[in-house]
């Protein structure tokens, strides 16, 4: 029985029904299965395929935020039986868009699939002040920060945030990843930033592969 819950709830994000989404992931928890075993085998998987479809173009973005509509409704279900994830164990991430730019659909989107792998996200949201972004990384300490801009005359936000957190000396073991339409690998290169991810998987496994390089150390 909870085997066929879990399927009709990965295809219920799938196919952007956050209503019955609600009502499944309800009676999952009644059922007595592990709400992070859902979320890993569910949840995020859901969300892969929904990313994947996206990837080749079978779906559009009014589709894939219908999912992530769907995928939240689920996930704040399940969320109180959920382990909080140590923000000290390298699993969360500061992200948000940069002072001057209002348009957070992208960063939105990179925010759910680090959510759905398991990170904890201090999302700032946009329009964000350079001192707000120091303040808050300080304050929270995360080992990755997430910058996003889709405009032109706000990518020197990008580089002001990076020297800023050096100023200040908060640089030093954070991780700094950009992304946008106007920003590239040699833009990060030349502030100062650790990666540029083309794209939400990129970011991911990027993301991934410096936790894994960590905990080799």
């Amino acid at each position: 029985m909870s085997e066929e819950l879990i399927s009709r709830l990965q295809q219920a994000i799938i196919s952007m029904d956050s209503d019955i989404a609600v009502e499944l992931a309800k009676e999952i928890v009644q059922s007595g299965v592990r709400p992070s075993l859902v979320v890993e085998g569910c949840l995020v998987k859901a969300m892969k395929m929904v990313a994947d479809s996206y990837d080749r173009k079978e779906i559009f973005l009014p589709q894939v935020l219908a999912s992530v509509n769907a995928y939240y409704a689920a996930f704040d279900v399940l969320r109180p039986w959920l382990p909080r994830i140590d923000a000290r164990a390298g699993r969360s991430v500061l992200i948000g868009v940069v002072e001057g730019d209002i348009h957070d659909i992208g960063k939105n989107l990179v925010r759910v699939m680090m959510e759905a792998y398991g990170y904890e996200c201090y999302d700032l949201g946009r329009d964000v002040p350079t001192e707000v972004f120091l303040e808050n990384i300080s304050k929270h300490d995360p080992p990755f920060i997430a910058l996003s801009t889709l405009m032109t005359p706000t990518m020197r936000g990008m580089k002001d945030i990076v020297d800023g957190m050096v100023d200040a000396d908060i640089r030093k073991g954070k991780l700094v990843i950009i992304g946008g339409g106007p920003v590239d690998k040699a833009f990060a290169e030349r502030i100062g930033a650790d990666h540029y991810g083309p794209n939400i998987k990129d970011a991911i496994v990027w993301m991934k592969d410096m936790r894994e390089k960590e905990a080799g150390r």
